[in-house]
């Protein structure tokens, strides 16, 4: 964990406030990579997960974006409401979970609203080792969009392109047309409104893109849609059985029993909590791992997922 303070806060757009942190002992923080976040304690006990969007190169101070969210789980209400200048936080050192291919002839940016933020940090690198790339920015209108003054007066304002909904028709998104005739080096990042995503991560799949080169981060979950019931898991080191009723997560129940389960999003985001499954069949509803590492069956996320079989068997 790292002791942090609050330098400065400041709103970016409407509902955006940026947050740049330095560490409370003054030394250099640790080194992150494009894509990074880190986890933040907020007062309460809450720990929320939010990208870095510095440039990768600075040690001196890390700044996060954080949207407040009207449907908020006390995450961002906490940082607009509770986090100032001059407040003290303890956050994790830096974890990459949406990197980038480096070795990419030609990169692909989509930010849709907050979804800036990692994007942003990406592009930063990409520019600063002269990769190719282009950077589609989307919003709702230009005063929902936050670092947009930082990114037409940056190096590589050349190769973003600005999408609002609210204006000109001539420069909205045409996803199909942007996405189409991909090369087998090409990569794509996307990050944003979970529907954003999905219209970009779904357009590219029809234009032949291929899995493998489509990378994003969710901010939020989707909504689960499961029939309501309950199941069993079992503890393959000790034998303990546990019901987990259908209106209780298996992280809850096994908590409550004291068995350690690290926690972070709690919406099966981040992947903090991934527990390998030895016998029975998961339902997953983490938007984490990829459509073929859940066929396998052989972990789940214990925070949101459930189980398909009666009962599950979990390396524990």
């Amino acid at each position: 964990m790292i002791d942090v303070i609050v330098t400065s806060k400041c709103r970016e757009a409407e509902g955006i406030c940026s947050f740049e942190l330095t560490a409370a002992d003054q030394r250099p923080l640790p080194a992150f990579s494009a894509g990074s976040h880190v986890d933040v304690h907020l007062p309460g006990g809450l720990v929320r997960q939010y990208s870095l969007c510095n440039h990768p190169e600075e040690r001196h101070r890390y700044l996060l974006g954080v949207l407040l969210d009207p449907a908020s789980r006390g995450g961002s209400q906490a940082m607009h409401e509770q986090v100032e200048e001059g407040s003290r936080l303890r956050i994790s050192e830096p974890r990459n979970l949406f990197p980038l291919v480096h070795e990419a002839a030609y990169s692909m940016l989509f930010a849709g609203g907050i979804g800036i933020t990692p994007i942003l940090c990406m592009a930063e690198r990409l520019a600063q080792i002269g990769a190719a790339f282009e950077l589609h920015y989307c919003g709702r209108s230009a005063e929902r969009m936050a670092f947009i003054e930082r990114i037409r007066s940056s190096a590589f304002a050349d190769c973003v392109h600005v999408h609002i909904d609210d204006g000109e028709a001539g420069q909205h998104l045409e996803a199909a047309r942007v996405l189409s005739a991909p090369s087998s080096d090409s990569h794509l990042y996307v990050c944003g409104p979970n529907g954003f995503m999905e219209h970009v991560l779904g357009t590219a799949r029809e234009q032949g893109w291929a899995d493998a080169q489509l990378h994003r981060e969710y901010f939020a979950a989707a909504a689960a849609t499961t029939e309501a019931g309950g199941f069993e898991v079992q503890l393959a080191s000790s034998g303990q059985c546990f019901q987990v009723p259908a209106e209780r997560s298996v992280a809850e129940v096994l908590l409550e029993a004291g068995i350690d389960i690290p926690l972070s999003c709690e919406q099966g985001i981040c992947g903090t909590c991934i527990t390998r499954v030895l016998e029975g069949e998961p339902e997953h509803h983490d938007m984490f791992m990829t459509d073929a590492e859940k066929a396998r069956n052989d972990q789940f996320t214990p925070c949101c997922s459930r189980a398909k079989s009666a009962r599950l068997v979990l390396d524990l």
